[in-house]
């Protein structure tokens, strides 16, 4: 490619193809700009993003606070390892531990990584505190899980395309249904589990939100067995659903907490695992560590991410924004929409097939009419807008979802 050829939307989806590994199917769409809850392609055309990046654009494309952070410490010292000390780990480690209340905050780079990083303390916890055998611990997983996308993280999931192929599976796990409090508590009756580690709300299975109560038995049943409580957060926290944490919603405080996506507002990956000290010192020097994690970089814009989150009230305004779009939602009336679940501002929609028509259609449509959204299943259609968008934005949205799905009628 020549430096003076305009970029097209069909250049950049040839070049992706052409030399970018086929291990994703976006929608036609080339994006080159993003500002609030919007985004423009590269022709001009502008959409509701009501994907937000899986939900790492919680406060919005290009938060002007959070850019001006990136661009003020990338001018001073991006990166040092953890090699040396740095002059903005402390004061990040102090703020997000305080804000979120723990003891200890072990910071990294992807989710996959926090979550890789929650089962290697809780087995090393398993043996050193709990007194399991060497190389026995367990830890119990839910169906329909998605925790990330490495070899230990798909040997527990149960998508055959997350797992399919990339065998032999690591072992050391109990997989039981989601919401489902009668089986955990019998898989708990194994001496050696030293961990459950769950998802607050199931995202990639189609925003499953389990029974009230659900999270608060799991996490007592879990005491009395002394077992960790995991909650991956990932996708769920920050604000996503209403709440700081999902888990906020029936007073859980988990063991270890496992953040990411939105701990940066999307503009540079980054991750953490919080638990008090009694679990994270488990890990000693060099059993453990990342080249990039908490870098000067990621410790200041982290800072100026939890700033926007807390300074502009958005779990507050995400409860109050996914109240009204379920509502507009519900008054489509369509055989096509079967179902309208979720908490806050993480919802989605069940689509019946009809007429060979799928939830991947309705996306194409909705892109079409200038919101962009992705299924997560052939019947499934995520909605999760940045919790900047306003009112009167939530209403224009939902008039285009509603225009989409009455073009098959």
């Amino acid at each position: 490619m020549k430096t003076s050829e305009v970029m097209t939307s069909k250049l950049a989806m040839e070049l992706e193809d052409k030399y970018g590994a086929h291990n994703y199917h976006p929608l036609p769409v080339v994006l080159s700009k993003g500002e609030g809850v919007y985004v423009w392609d590269v022709d001009g055309k502008k959409y509701f993003d009501f994907l937000s990046a899986y939900s790492a654009v919680n406060q919005g494309h290009c938060h002007p606070d959070i850019v001006n952070a990136l661009i003020d410490q990338s001018r001073k010292l991006t990166l040092t390892s953890r090699a040396f000390y740095n002059d903005c780990l402390g004061s990040y480690e102090k703020y997000v531990t305080e804000f979120f209340g723990f003891d200890k905050v072990l910071p990294m780079n992807s989710g996959a990584e926090a979550v890789e990083t929650a089962l290697k303390l809780c087995r090393r916890w398993g043996y050193d505190k709990k007194g399991i055998p060497e190389n026995q611990a367990k830890i119990i997983v839910c169906e329909g899980n998605f925790h990330g996308r490495t070899i230990t993280i798909v040997s527990f999931s149960t998508d055959p395309d997350s797992y399919g192929g990339f065998g032999p599976k690591t072992p050391g796990f109990i997989t039981i249904p989601y919401n489902d409090t009668n089986a955990l508590e019998k898989a708990l009756e194994d001496s050696n589990v030293a961990g459950f580690l769950v998802e607050p709300i199931q995202g990639e299975a189609g925003v499953f939100v389990p029974d009230d109560g659900y999270l608060a038995k799991a996490y007592k049943l879990c005491k009395a067995k002394n077992v960790l409580f995991i909650a991956d957060e990932v996708q769920t926290g920050i604000a996503r659903t209403g709440k700081l944490l999902a888990c906020d919603h029936e007073n859980v405080k988990p063991d270890m907490l496992i953040l990411g996506k939105a701990l940066s507002g999307g503009t540079i990956p980054i991750s953490a695992v919080l638990a008090n000290n009694d679990i994270m010192l488990c890990i000693k020097p060099g059993e453990h560590g990342s080249t990039f994690g908490g870098n000067p970089l990621a410790a200041k814009v982290a800072i100026a991410a939890l700033e926007v989150i807390k300074n502009e009230k958005l779990a507050e305004r995400a409860e109050k924004m996914g109240q009204l779009l379920r509502e507009e939602l519900s008054k489509i009336k369509s055989d096509m929409l079967v179902l309208i679940r979720g908490k806050g501002l993480l919802n989605a929609i069940i689509i019946k097939p009809k007429n060979g028509v799928e939830a991947w259609d309705v996306c194409l449509k909705m892109k079409e009419n200038g919101l962009l959204a992705k299924p997560t299943h052939q019947h499934i259609i995520r909605f999760a807008p940045p919790l900047v968008i306003s009112e009167g934005q939530i209403r224009e949205a939902a008039e285009i979802i509603k225009k989409s799905i009455l073009s098959f009628e």
